[in-house]
């Protein structure tokens, strides 16, 4: 069936004809409330359960006895690296009394879930061939594990550490060599393009899902123009061998592929992966995809168009990857407007009529929820215009979809009126750096004027995602209300002949490092550090194994050329001139990183000298939203700074990452906030109820489960991000 590109840009499409035959019965009985079949007792996948609703129906712990809540274990993996902000963003399975998780070096590990007792531990350096002298080089990011049981042999645990899915022996922590290549997939291979085309850079953060014998994955990959694609791949759980692909930047007589105007896009682009999770729709056997932004993020003059399948939730048949529908919630990305989260599956009941959806969070802090079978919307959205001042050689795209409802949980306007107003000389000075930055509506195209992103570059909504009562249809999502700044500058020209190897890698520094690190290696805030100094941390050929392999957030530049390295290193250590005979780009003329023009100065967080958020509170909040009606039903700060609060300053919330977790016991348990500590909320007012000191920040999603009757909430401990030291535990809390 040919689709018309009006039709792609509506994002209501037709269902192809074998999607009429393979789901007519199940069209037919589409008002089953599919939820009252689900079991929300435990907590054996990532988010709860595959339907993505961090919902436990515990109910031993509740509203009346919470405030008893006490601490019952700690344990600590000892794997924290302070020196270079480690982090655990885990939320961990348990599955019959056994708790699985993942330490700061990405160590799988079994304790028992009452005792925090440890029972065995899997360290993937054990494995890795390469970094040996390094095991820290890991991409060391993992947000969970898949957990598959099997009826013969023991049952299976895929483990991510970067490119590699392991297969590990849930009883005993064991690799199991037969499955894929010694024991692993390697998600750079099988992407139907040879790897020295795209950046090496390949790590899976979120777990992916089980359908019967399939594991379906996706990926991060790098942000730059020569960024891998981010298609979703399935592969047999018991050989590892591929099953299906399903190309989210289409190839020829594909799905999507007529929307291109580079008929060769699919030849060179990357992105449009799913780096935040899925969710499966287990009886119907769908399995639904938010996908990023084609890269580069900021310039997209060389991807014309909408960019599908890019910025989407994309419904394909779990079974074989075809496609159902898609809706593509933003066109023509030129913001970092990724899909940030696994959706979740609702059963709503609406204007008489009970409808089975999925509701997709944003960063943009929308909510944007559609019929699961046929796509279409279950609230109106409308194709607004957005401004159209842009650089040179870009073609933004005129219009982007807004929903009618659900009401926003984030503000989405950031006016000079909002400029936060602590103190008057401080006020002052953050009203001179709100009129640097010349636009502020959304969705203006990126500029070398500024233009601030609010909500954002981090949410608004963010990977933690959202929780979702069955029994209600009430959302629960925090959020982080911070402006950031976004600037482009010209790509600072090369010298074609440059005369030393400061002059040389000073030019790399520029195409890859400068828009984290900022201009002349200075660094830009907590999050990005600053390289002036590097010589006095490290020895060059540790730096060299950074830039290799990654560290942290940060992504792997192995596909530099050995001259761009050397020379990247002579310019970040200062080391002496030596005259050169090739000039830089001898060896990469054709790389697409080269034809982008503009990059910018950084990721700018809007702070005040102190640190602050430079908005008016809240900081954060933790939001309800009812589903049925879209109508936002309370709005707290989540999160405080002790010492404003001391001041008579209402609480402000603050910057959080990590989600929440809702309970028939009449809760929501959040951590994630950068104050170091775990609340419980009352889930129908949002009044803090109990809340506990952390070691460091939670920067996770807790998980809820039940053994022998008694109910335990856990959450992993790493801190490090924005500024926050680095941990290593997990703790448990339960009623004495």
């Amino acid at each position: 069936m040919r689709i018309s590109s009006e039709m792609y840009l509506a994002g209501k499409i037709f269902l192809p004809f074998y999607a009429y035959c393979c789901f007519f019965f199940l069209l037919s009985c589409s008002d089953e409330d599919h939820s009252k079949t689900t079991d929300y007792s435990g907590w054996e996948t990532y988010a709860g359960t595959v339907s993505g609703m961090r919902y436990s129906s515990a109910t031993e712990i509740n509203r009346e006895n919470v405030a008893d809540l006490q601490e019952v274990w700690r344990y600590s993996t000892g794997d924290r690296d302070k020196d270079n902000r480690s982090q655990i963003q885990t939320n961990p399975v348990i599955v019959e009394g056994i708790l699985y998780g993942i330490s700061p070096r990405l160590k799988l590990f079994a304790l028992d879930a009452a005792t925090g007792k440890q029972k065995w531990i899997f360290d993937p350096a054990v494995l890795d061939t390469v970094n040996k002298e390094d095991p820290m080089a890991f991409f060391k990011v993992s947000r969970g594990l898949v957990y598959k049981k099997e009826e013969n042999g023991p049952d299976i645990i895929f483990h991510a550490v970067g490119k590699k899915i392991y297969a590990i022996n849930a009883e005993n922590g064991e690799h199991l060599p037969d499955f894929g290549s010694n024991g692993a997939i390697d998600l750079s291979r099988n992407l139907g393009r040879e790897e020295d085309e795209f950046n090496s850079f390949i790590a899976e953060t979120t777990p992916g899902v089980l359908f019967k014998n399939l594991l379906i994955v996706s990926m991060r990959v790098a942000e730059s123009a020569d960024a891998a694609p981010g298609h979703i791949r399935a592969y047999n759980t018991k050989t590892g061998e591929l099953e299906w692909i399903f190309h989210t930047i289409p190839h020829p007589g594909e799905e999507g592929y007529d929307s291109w105007p580079d008929k060769d896009a699919w030849k060179k682009l990357g992105g449009a992966n799913c780096w935040a999770g899925m969710s499966l729709d287990k009886e119907r056997g769908i399995v639904y995809v938010p996908t990023g932004s084609v890269s580069g993020d900021f310039y997209g003059g060389f991807r014309e168009g909408t960019n599908l399948f890019a910025n989407s939730l994309i419904a394909l048949d779990a079974a074989t990857g075809k496609y159902i529908w898609h809706y593509q919630i933003v066109h023509h990305d030129l913001w970092d407007r990724d899909l940030p989260a696994n959706p979740n599956l609702v059963t709503l009941h609406k204007d008489g009529k009970t409808i089975d959806a999925v509701a997709q969070i944003t960063k943009h802090g929308y909510i944007f929820i559609f019929d699961r079978v046929t796509g279409e919307p279950v609230y109106p959205i409308e194709e607004q215009p957005v401004p159209q001042k842009h650089l040179p050689g870009e073609k933004p795209w005129p219009t982007q979809p807004i929903p009618s409802l659900p009401e926003p949980f984030a503000r989405q306007h950031f006016s000079r009126e909002d400029v936060s107003n602590l103190d008057e000389e401080t006020h002052q000075k953050l009203l001179q750096k709100y009129d640097s930055v010349k636009y502020a509506e959304m969705f203006t195209p990126p500029s070398k004027e500024g233009g601030w992103i609010f909500p954002g570059f981090d949410g608004g909504g963010e990977w933690g995602g959202a929780a979702v009562d069955p029994e209600t249809q009430i959302m629960y999502v925090n959020s982080s209300e911070l402006p950031w700044s976004l600037t482009m500058i010209d790509v600072p020209k090369e010298d074609t002949a440059p005369k030393s190897l400061q002059d040389k890698g000073e030019g790399v520094y520029n195409k890859y490092c400068m828009s984290c690190h900022g201009i002349d290696r200075q660094g830009n805030g907590e999050s990005y550090p600053a390289l002036d100094n590097l010589g006095e941390k490290y020895e060059k050929e540790h730096i060299l194994s950074i830039i290799e392999n990654g560290r942290n957030m940060m992504p792997a530049f192995g596909n530099l050329k050995k001259d761009e390295k050397e020379a990247l290193l002579a310019y970040m250590l200062d080391l002496q001139d030596e005259d050169i005979k090739e000039p830089l780009n001898s060896s990469e003329e054709n790389s697409l990183v080269n034809e982008v023009p503009y990059t910018m100065t950084g990721y700018n967080r809007f702070l005040d000298e102190n640190g602050y958020p430079g908005i008016t509170p809240p900081w954060g909040t933790l939001n309800a939203v009812n589903l049925n009606t879209g109508k936002l039903l309370w709005k707290v700060p989540l999160g405080e700074y002790p010492e404003l609060s001391k001041k008579g300053i209402p609480v402000t919330g603050t910057e959080n990452y990590g989600g929440p977790v809702v309970t028939r016991g009449g809760l929501v348990f959040i951590a994630a906030t950068k104050d170091s500590k775990i609340r419980a909320f009352d889930k129908t007012s949002g009044e803090v109820l109990w809340e506990a000191k952390l070691p460091v920040p939670g920067y996770a999603t807790p998980a809820v489960y039940t053994i022998e009757g008694k109910e335990y909430l856990v959450i992993a401990c790493g801190g490090g991000k924005i500024g926050s030291p680095s941990g290593d535990e997990y703790l448990a809390f339960a009623l004495p």
